[in-house]
């Protein structure tokens, strides 16, 4: 099957359309004839040499782990869906592949009217910051900063926040997208030197809760301007938050969790913004995309 893979650790340009050996599903897992596939930050960690333990070392190395497309194998043991089925769900690794396994619990149902790109960057930003506000809490009336408001994971935390009853979310993006961060719902605030001074402009009380997706230096200012250290989180900045005594994001990507965040696009109160949709011999270009860190929306590659 056609793939992009890495045959070692680098820059982008390690990162090419191959081909690798086909995919079958197993007991308890399903074969997905994939559709898209969604470019994370995690995913261009790994290229770059970073493997956290679960995730072994072998070349090639197929990248990806959210995806959208049509069931096309069943495994022995599941019931809950059959061939032909769409849907969209996760993994560690296997995406960026014309096919990827998975167990049957990481997967949910497509709506027919969701489209295959929109699916496709679904699940691991939306995942993320359904795990990020989980831990910080969003109570009815709260003001809640996101730092990086404008990518893929801020989008969703704005949206999020404000299906959750927030009062006011205040996101933090470049000024080329301010514009995108009021049609979300949220108050937009420029990055930068003088970001705390900016957001108490706007919350003089500070905020409630803050996540962020930006790096240490909008983490210190969220700091500055919580009401409780105890509600700011990262998903990027460790080891700053460990240095600021911060709770690390607790919780873990479920098919319940998916499934709750496709019920509230259904309900239209989340969808996310495409940047760019890359085709599968493009998928170094769209590491570059996602590695330059003030985009607009979610990058995804079109494989099917």
């Amino acid at each position: 099957m056609r793939a992009a893979a890495l045959s070692e650790f680098g820059a982008p340009e390690v990162l090419r359309e191959t081909t690798v050996k086909d995919v079958e599903a197993g007991p308890g897992e399903v074969r997905v004839r994939v559709r898209a596939a969604g470019v994370l930050p995690f995913d261009v960690r790994v290229r770059g040499g970073w493997t956290p333990p679960f995730i072994k070392r072998e070349f090639p190395m197929v990248l990806g782990n959210e995806f959208a497309g049509t069931i096309d194998q069943v495994g022995e043991g599941v019931g809950a869906f059959a061939a032909g089925e769409e849907v969209l769900g996760y993994g560690v690794l296997g995406g960026y592949a014309e096919y990827v396994t998975v167990p049957a619990d990481q997967i949910v149902r497509k709506p027919a009217a969701m489209p295959w790109e929109v699916a496709a960057g679904f699940s691991g930003n939306g995942q993320g910051a359904h795990m990020a506000l989980s831990t910080v809490g969003v109570h009815p009336g709260d003001t809640v900063l996101v730092n990086a408001a404008a990518g893929g994971f801020g989008t969703f935390a704005v949206q999020l926040a404000l299906a959750w009853g927030a009062a006011r979310v205040i996101g933090t993006a470049s000024e080329r997208n301010h514009d995108h961060l009021r049609a979300l719902g949220a108050i937009p605030v420029t990055y930068g030197e003088g970001l705390a001074e900016r957001v108490r402009a706007i919350a003089p009380e500070g905020v409630d809760a803050a996540v962020d997706a930006a790096g240490p230096e909008a983490l210190r200012a969220s700091v500055e301007v919580a009401k409780d250290r105890a509600r700011v989180t990262t998903m990027i900045a460790d080891e700053a938050a460990l240095e600021l005594g911060l709770p690390a994001v607790a919780g873990a990507r479920s098919a319940e969790r998916l499934g709750e965040l496709v019920d509230l696009y259904v309900q239209g109160k989340v969808n996310i913004h495409i940047r760019e949709a890359y085709p599968l011999a493009r998928a170094a270009e769209a590491h570059r995309d996602v590695e330059s860190g003030h985009g607009r929306g979610k990058v995804v590659l079109t494989i099917g």
